[in-house]
């Protein structure tokens, strides 16, 4: 019983992490709309979230992303994952970013950085920006 209740915080606290890091690339061209909001909600249930609980995960994930000061404590449980899951997130960001047809110079900097902070080689990062890209534009 112990390990299932200690596994559930470890999904809970890794959802909360990953949220923060969508918000924070979506706050970041401070310009934060609904439509980057429900690309988030859409990946946390994407990661295994449930529905009743994506208020309660975005809540928590706001406060982080406000009170934190460097992403590297939102992407220590993200550079953990399979391959195809920081895809999956890598993917939910550039969606994120081309929401509103653009990226700004802030953007592209997040992502590349991130690029090194989760391990992904710019060939990859780059094949998923033009994917999303074309998809957004």
């Amino acid at each position: 019983m112990f390990f299932k209740k200690n596994l559930t915080k470890t999904k809970e606290n890794f959802l909360v992490k990953t949220c923060a890091l969508l918000i924070h690339a979506a706050k970041i061209d401070e310009n934060y709309t609904e439509n980057e909001e429900e690309i988030i909600k859409k990946t946390l249930l994407e990661l295994g979230a449930k529905k009743e609980t994506i208020t309660q995960i975005m809540k928590g994930a706001k406060s982080i992303e406000e009170n934190s000061n460097q992403i590297l404590d939102f992407t220590k449980e993200v550079k953990n994952l399979s391959e195809a899951n920081k895809i999956k997130i890598v993917e939910a960001l550039w969606s994120i970013i081309y929401s509103n047809k653009n990226a700004d110079i802030y953007e592209t900097n997040l992502m590349r950085r991130l690029s090194g902070l989760l391990y992904i080689d710019s060939k990859t990062m780059g094949n998923i920006k033009e994917k999303i890209k074309k998809k957004n534009l």
